[in-house]
C-alpha cells in the first residue's frame, strides 16, 4: 500500500531522459537503452580503448560499455551518478556490462576488481565513490572480489572534468600508490573507472599496481569519450 502511494506521488523516472519508468524498466528506460551509443569493445580485443594505452602500459584487456558524448544521454547518466547521488546508475551499468563480459576469455583469470579510489577528503565531500556500485555489480555477476585497500590516492586534487588535457597530467605521477603483501604477487587486477578520457588517471593507477611483482592489468569502464 505504502509503495503504491509512493509510486503514485513520486514515480521513478529514467536517469537518461527523465520520463516516468513503466513496469519492468529499471533506472534507464527502454527507449534510452536502445539509443545509448554502445562501443562493442568486448567484441574486439584490439579496440580503440586498448590502443589508447599502446606504448604507455602493458594491459591484458581494455574496454568501455558506452560512448560519452557532450550533452548526450551518457553524459546525463554519468553526471547524475557522479554529482547527484544516483548510485543506482552505477549498479545498472555494472549489471548490463557484466552480461557482455561474462564469457570474455581475457577476463576469466582476473583475481580482483580495483576501483580507481578517491582521496579520503573527496570521499567525505561526495559521500561515495561513483565507481563503487558499478564495481559491486560486476563483482557479484562475474564472481570476482573487490579490493578497496591495495590502491590508494595520496594526493587531493580538483575534479578532473574541470581541467584541460594538460592540467589532467600535471603532477599526476605522484597521486596514486599501492600497499601490498606477498599474497598479492602474480595477480591479475581489473581496474575500473567511470569514463576513459585521456587515459592519464588509469595509466598512473596501472603503473602503481605494476609495482607489485608479476601483476597483470585489465581495465573496464562505464564509458569512453568519443574523440
Amino acid at each position: 500500500m505504502f509503495k503504491s502511494l509512493l509510486y503514485l506521488f513520486f514515480p521513478p523516472i529514467c536517469a537518461g531522459c527523465k520520463t516516468v519508468l513503466i513496469a519492468n524498466e529499471n533506472v534507464i528506460c527502454t527507449k534510452c537503452r536502445h539509443e545509448i551509443p554502445l562501443t562493442q569493445h568486448h567484441l574486439n580485443s584490439e579496440n580503440e580503448a586498448f590502443k589508447k594505452f599502446y606504448g604507455r602500459i602493458p594491459v591484458e584487456h581494455v574496454s568501455a560499455l558506452l560512448y560519452f558524448h557532450k550533452k548526450g544521454i551518457v553524459q546525463e547518466l554519468i553526471h547524475s551518478l557522479k554529482y547527484r547521488g544516483q548510485e543506482a546508475i552505477g549498479t545498472a551499468l555494472g549489471e548490463w556490462y557484466a552480461e557482455e563480459l561474462k564469457s570474455h576469455q581475457q577476463l576469466q583469470n582476473v583475481d580482483s576488481i580495483i576501483p580507481v579510489p578517491l582521496h579520503p577528503k573527496k570521499l567525505r565531500e561526495r559521500g561515495y565513490n561513483q565507481v563503487s556500485q558499478f564495481g559491486n555489480a560486476l563483482a557479484k555477476s562475474l564472481q570476482i572480489p573487490i579490493n578497496n585497500e591495495i590502491l590508494f590516492r595520496q594526493v587531493y586534487s580538483k575534479t578532473q572534468s574541470q581541467k584541460n588535457r594538460l592540467g589532467r597530467t600535471e603532477g599526476i605521477d605522484t597521486i596514486f600508490d599501492v600497499k601490498f603483501t606477498e599474497s598479492d604477487h602474480n595477480k591479475h587486477f581489473l581496474l575500473i573507472d567511470d569514463v576513459i578520457t585521456t587515459g592519464a588517471t588509469l595509466e598512473v593507477c596501472a603503473k602503481a599496481l605494476l609495482k607489485i611483482p608479476g601483476a597483470k592489468i585489465s581495465i573496464v569502464c562505464m564509458a569512453m569519450a568519443d574523440s
